[in-house]
Formats: structure tokens, sequence, C-alpha cells
């Protein structure tokens, strides 16, 4: 008996996630990055990836980039982005109360009697949405409850008037990211605030460390990119692809799980954690670079699933695809549950699969490979 648990421990799957990666991993979703201002989580995914890469530069808005064989002609981009959603101070009523703007697609339903950091000029300031109590949204005499909406929605930081909020260095303009951070479940299951999208920087990042760890030689320039802005229209994949001007583009983000409740398979498809990265379809992505990824992970038994898009991925796909005189581009996305809450959900298997896909069809690819359509 004991030979067999044995030879059965034995026979699974080695992880090619490290102690150290893993570490990686939890400090950097644990630090606040929020649209606009990803300077911190940008300064602990260039300290990461340093050591796996010849050079790194980052650009104007604070995409960082960091580059394998930097002085080659061809080049090839793999790509995240860095930002999170987040709120903005909008205005301080004279009792001291905070109300907010959206900084990207934060859902505000999910708000009520969440704790949050408000980025002030002195440094972090605590706070919390507040919400009426059950007892007095029932006694009412309203027909029904009040929902959350943009507008009625306020932070409470302790002070009691617009004097002492400004003492505390807080003003119109100062971000608020959620306090939430990151976590563990049964089952191989990761939650965090923002694995939207910085699952993706720290799994191209773990390909910069399977090269350099298994000594590969790249045939091309390889262009690793943490890109900001992309949860307000792509703007830093936009700003960054006329910059380096690549010939192959590998973009990687989250996708939606649709096997929860109230998500519609006949509209979004069917997608779940655990069961590999989604390939999509879409007018911005390559035919023949997916066909190309498609038999890449075919030939390496990587689990694939599929996702139909529309007119646009949503993704910075579209910048990179569409910029200079056209890139030929892909998306490979790693399934996630309640994206854009505190509580994004996505499983650990998913993770290692779609550094896995990214790291062989780098070692795959040349200057050579077809991607002419006619």
């Amino acid at each position: 008996k004991l030979n067999s648990i044995h030879m059965a421990k034995s026979s699974k799957k080695k992880s090619i996630l490290t102690k150290e990666s893993l570490d990686f991993l939890k400090h950097y979703h644990n630090t606040h990055s929020p649209v606009g201002f990803e300077t911190s989580g940008q300064r602990v995914w260039l300290n990461y990836i340093k050591s796996y890469i010849d050079t790194h530069y980052t650009d104007p808005y604070g995409t960082a980039v960091g580059v394998i064989n930097p002085d080659h002609e061809f080049k090839v981009v793999i790509e995240a982005h860095a930002d999170e959603i987040s709120w903005f101070v909008n205005y301080i009523t004279p009792e001291g109360l905070i109300y907010l703007k959206r900084n990207g697609g934060v859902d505000h339903q999910i708000a009520p009697a969440k704790r949050v950091l408000i980025h002030g000029k002195k440094g972090i300031v605590k706070a919390v949405f507040g919400w009426p109590a059950i007892h007095t949204r029932l006694s009412n005499n309203e027909s029904k409850e009040p929902t959350p909406k943009v507008e009625n929605l306020w932070l409470d930081c302790g002070a009691r008037s617009r004097k002492e909020v400004e003492q505390l260095g807080i003003k119109v303009g100062c971000v608020v990211t959620y306090e939430e951070g990151f976590d563990e479940l049964a089952h191989d299951y990761y939650i965090a605030r923002a694995f939207d999208n910085r699952i993706g920087g720290f799994m191209i990042a773990e390909v910069a460390r399977l090269l350099k760890e298994n000594k590969k030689k790249l045939p091309y320039g390889l262009h690793i990119v943490n890109a900001v802005q992309e949860e307000i229209g792509l703007r830093g994949a936009e700003m960054i692809a006329r910059r380096i001007k690549p010939n192959v583009a590998i973009v990687t983000d989250v996708t939606h799980d649709t096997t929860t409740p109230m998500i519609s398979k006949i509209i979004e498809g069917e997608i779940a954690c655990g069961k590999g990265p989604s390939l999509a379809t879409a007018p911005a992505i390559h035919n023949k670079l997916l066909d190309f990824v498609t038999d890449v992970a075919e030939s390496k038994k990587i689990p694939v699933q599929w996702r139909s898009l529309s007119r646009s991925t949503g993704t910075d796909t579209d910048s990179f695809a569409y910029a200079n005189d056209g890139c030929p581009s892909v998306l490979i996305s790693i399934p996630l549950r309640y994206m854009h809450t505190t509580v994004e959900m996505l499983h650990k298997s998913d993770i290692e699969n779609t550094i896995s896909l990214i790291y062989e069809t780098l070692l795959a690819l040349t200057p050579k490979t077809n991607l002419r359509y006619m």
C-alpha cells in the first residue's frame, strides 16, 4: 500500500511554479496598481523579471518592457496589462463624506460595506463604503429597497468635516482601491482583487524565467510587455505597439468562466476554470498564428478551450493587431470567475497551462514561420 501511494505521488505532474514564483505571485497581487497609477506594481514586476532578461525600459506613461535579444530586427511581443480598476475621489461633503467616480469598469453593486484604501497625498488612508442599515432601508415606506449606484455610494474615513478629510491628505483626484488581497481556496483555487490582469503579468514573467533557467536561445528579440491603462481603452498597448513595431504579438488576459449561475452560455459560450487556457476567434486574431498556437497545444498535450468574440476582443490584442502596418496577433486567455469583483477566482492548473502554452509557442516560432494569408 505504501509503495502504491509513493508511485501515485511520484507520477503526479511536477509543478512549473517554484516557491519563489509563488511568493512573487502573492506579493505582486497584493501591490495596488490602479489605472494611471501603476508604478508600485510595475516596480515589483520589474524587480522580479530583471534577472531573466537582457535589458528593460519603461515608456512615459509607465508601461514596463523586459527584452531578451534586444538587437534582433525580428520582434516578438508577449503582453499582459498591469492596471486594476479603481475609483477617483470626486466630491467631499461639508460633513466629511466622500463621493467618487469610476476609474475603469469598477462594479458599483459590490461596493457597499467594502473596505478601501484612499491613496492620499500624505499616504494611505483607510475608509469604508457606507450603506444604510437594513433596519432603516426596510422602514422607509418605499416600494423597493435602494440599489447601489455611483451617485448614492460614499466613503467614510472617520472624518466629520471637509477640513478633517483634507488634513489626511485627501483631495479631489485621489485614487481609491479595494483592500482585499491574494488568498487560497480548496482544490487549487486562488482568489485576488486584481487577477484581471496581474495574473497575465505574472505568467509572462514566468515564461521569461523558464527561458532563462532552461537556457533556451531564441532566434528573435523577445519583448515582454506589461502595459498600463488597458481598463480605460487599451491605451498603454496602443502606445507601446507603435514604439516596438513588433512582427508578432501574443497577448494574455482573463476571460469569463461561464459555468456559474446567471451567465448565459448561449451568449458567452462555454468556458470553465480548470480546463485549460482559452483561445479566441475574432477579426483581430490572426488565423494562421492561431492555427500555429493550436498545433503547439496539440503537440504538447496542453488542454485548451475555445471562445468566439465579435468586432473587438476587448483586450490589448486589438491594439497590437491594428498598430503600424498590422501585426499578426493572438489572444491566450485564462478562465476567471467573478471578474471585476474583489474575489476574482482562477485555478492553478490554468496558470501553469497558460504559461506552458506561451513558452512552447515561443520555442516553436521563428522569423521564418509563414504567417502570410496569401
